[in-house]
């Protein structure tokens, strides 16, 4: 187990779970609790339902948000904004004892994340004598200074004059004529990635500076004698040394060549990021794509009253939020996440009241369907456009793990059995379909971007260059394809059971890349085989679901810490959370253990520790955005995954053993058919 710090607080004692637990539990008095929780948790979700049909809860992320969004005001000679010092009191409430910044709650201190907020508390107008920032530069220094950040920090710091571009890796605009058909172009990499990169690749080559005045500079941060240039670490003959490489000819180049040579890659790339602002809210819809186009459309010579800059400042103000004498900054926002789970969440409860509430819901979602081709089409060209992408706009990027969930939300419709929700679930499904990876898995937002010699360019330290398939988003597809009546033997289906039986770790869990962490792998799994029928007597099955009862805690919960990405020895450890909890609860009610003394903990945790209103607290961050590198917290995953979790428990158990609980929403029975 971890440090205590990690290993399971709870608002009551495991001693008193475990009395509650070993003298109360009565299934006759469980159901009763069980359906109060039940109906508290519906008012609220109901109650914070919006006109028009949708959810949207905050998603929360570490303070590198708000100490970049600082950084950028203050290049644009806006360091005295008056949204500054809000930003600046929650970067300070977010400040360890011992002084550094963490990159979620109880972690470590991270020396970029930790930079960043000093050089952004700094700007703002603190003393470097003030205690917060003495315990702040102690913490830096140890961690080796800002000499250790990574590559994305290095370009804040030459932005305002603190190092040389020549410190940081080359980003050239040349990425974006490189044809598509080849590996190394812009569409080899993820979407995130791509977006990023164009923007950053303006800055790369116009290299803009504010000079700041010297004692607001973090000159005190670096250690002497040590640059901050990326090294090789896999020998001279390696494809890190490679890169390294190109990037000196490529420093050498932006000395030597004429400019005039690279213009045309300039106006590729100015183009491209003019095209992929139609229909967003804002480049890409996240967050650092959202604040490197500000700083291009400054290189570019855009007038800071113009159209494009205004439009791009509102999409990024969207994205604040404003408490008090606090303000934060979201990563992006999640609409059509939170409103399809949520939708499926109520559905699952079965109250005919809540049939209006879903029917606004699926409504809304209709309308967000795709209909325009995206970047994917370079890789699935002919493919009818389709698909759902997280935010209210981003419809370059319809993504697969929501076009699955909005697609099982959909089918729980009363107005299932309509012409416009049979339509949209049939496109969805082909698209689905037509995105499964070489491999047999399926990935977020693309189809085979996986070419691992990506990861050694030397911009490539945000552990994001890639989109590869993951059992999460897999396991996701195959349950939707069982929900629809697909059967084991199809020919997607029996590529992705393929991917997942090779993807299982030995310890019998599965690897979460979009949820922390084997936890989240290990229920989607056992959820999405049930839906197809699979055997759940499949020794591999049994040894997922051994391995999700090794795990839970004397309290009766499950919770697992961010630091398992880094440490694969923590998995399944850490503070238990309520979404956590649902998570392996409904793997075991999948795993048809509903009835079994794990999952009667596991729902008895959730009601011991459900506030009165019917939500759950919860300070984990149970989301990943970049595993070891940014991970989130959606605020309405502490309420809708224990619904889903309470709900399916009193079917489970209100019926004969080994029912389906996927088949029971299914209204469209859709034909199967075989790839091409």
């Amino acid at each position: 187990m971890i440090a205590d710090k990690d290993a399971g607080v709870s608002p009551r004692s495991a001693d008193h779970f475990m009395h509650r637990l070993s003298s109360r539990w009565n299934p006759l008095l469980a159901t009763n609790d069980v359906e109060a929780a039940q109906d508290r948790t519906r008012t609220w979700l109901l109650s914070r339902q919006n006109a028009d049909g949708h959810w949207v809860g905050e998603l929360e992320g570490d303070t590198i948000l708000e100490s970049e969004y600082l950084l950028l005001l203050a290049f644009l000679g806006r360091a005295s904004a008056p949204v500054c010092e809000p930003c600046a009191r929650y970067i300070l409430d977010h400040q360890l004892s011992e002084g550094g910044w963490p990159i979620y709650p109880g972690g470590p201190a991270e020396v970029s994340a930790s930079v960043k907020a000093y050089f952004a508390l700094k700007l703002v107008g603190y003393s470097p004598d003030d205690p917060a920032l003495v315990r702040a530069r102690k913490v830096i220094l140890e961690l080796g200074g800002a000499n250790a950040c990574n590559s994305f920090t290095r370009f804040y710091l030459a932005l305002l004059g603190q190092i040389s571009y020549d410190e940081c890796p080359s980003v050239p605009p040349e990425l974006v004529l490189i044809p598509s058909q080849l590996n190394f172009s812009l569409s080899a990499m993820s979407a995130w990635t791509r977006t990023i990169v164009v923007p950053l690749s303006v800055m790369s080559h116009f290299k803009p500076v504010r000079m700041i005045e010297p004692e607001r500079g973090i000159g005190e941060l670096f250690l002497a004698g040590q640059g901050t240039r990326p090294r090789g670490s896999e020998g001279f003959f390696s494809w890190s040394s490679f890169f390294l490489g190109v990037d000196r000819v490529l420093k050498w180049s932006d000395r030597w060549v004429p400019a005039a040579w690279r213009r045309p890659a300039i106006k590729a790339a100015h183009r491209w990021m003019l095209e992929h602002f139609e229909n967003t809210d804002g480049l890409g819809a996240i967050f650092p794509p959202m604040i490197y186009t500000i700083v291009a459309l400054h290189c570019l010579g855009y007038d800071p009253d113009s159209p494009a800059v205004l439009w791009a400042w509102r999409q990024l103000d969207h994205l604040r939020i404003e408490e008090g004498d606090r303000a934060r900054m979201q990563p992006c926002l999640s609409p059509v996440w939170d409103t399809a789970i949520a939708t499926i969440a109520l559905s699952d409860c079965r109250q005919p009241d809540d049939e209006s509430a879903v029917a606004r819901a699926v409504a809304w979602l209709l309308e967000k369907e795709v209909r325009n081709p995206g970047d994917w089409q370079t890789r699935r060209p002919g493919v009818e456009p389709s698909g759902w992408h997280f935010q209210y706009r981003n419809e370059f990027y319809p993504d697969i793990d929501d076009t699955a969930m909005v697609l099982m939300a959909l089918l729980r419709s009363p107005e299932a059995d309509d012409t416009p929700v049979q339509e949209a679930v049939c496109r969805g499904t082909d698209w689905l379909l037509s995105m499964q990876n070489r491999d047999g898995g399926w990935a977020a937002f693309d189809v085979d971007i996986d070419n691992q010699v990506l990861t050694k360019v030397p911009f490539a330290d945000h552990n994001a260059m890639l989109d590869p398939s993951c059992a999460d988003i897999t396991a996701r597809i195959i349950e939707l394809l069982g929900t629809l009546g697909y059967h084991v033997d199809h020919p997607a289906i029996a590529r992705g059971l393929e991917y997942l039986w090779k993807t299982q770790e030995p310890q019998g869990c599965w690897y979460g890349r979009w949820g922390v962490n084997y936890i989240y792998g290990t229920w989607q799994v056992l959820q999405g085989l049930k839906a197809i029928g699979y055997p759940m007597n499949h020794h591999a099955l049994v040894r997922a679901a051994d391995w999700l009862e090794s795990v839970q805690q004397p309290c009766g919960g499950w919770g697992e810490t961010c630091r398992s990405y880094d440490e694969p020895a923590l998995m399944g450890t850490g503070s238990p959370s309520a979404s956590q909890t649902a998570w392996a609860t409904l793997g075991l009610i999948a795993a048809g253990r509903a009835s079994g003394e794990a999952a009667s903990r596991g729902i008895q945790y959730l009601l011991e520790t459900q506030s009165p209103d019917g939500s759950w607290d919860e300070a984990n961050f149970t989301g990943t955005g970049f595993p070891r590198v940014f991970y989130l917290k959606y605020h309405l995953y502490r309420v809708y995954f224990p619904l889903m979790a309470i709900s399916r428990y009193r079917q489970a158990m209100a019926r004969p053993l080994g029912h389906s609980t996927a088949a029971l929403a299914c209204r469209i029975p859709a034909q199967p058919r075989p790839l091409d």
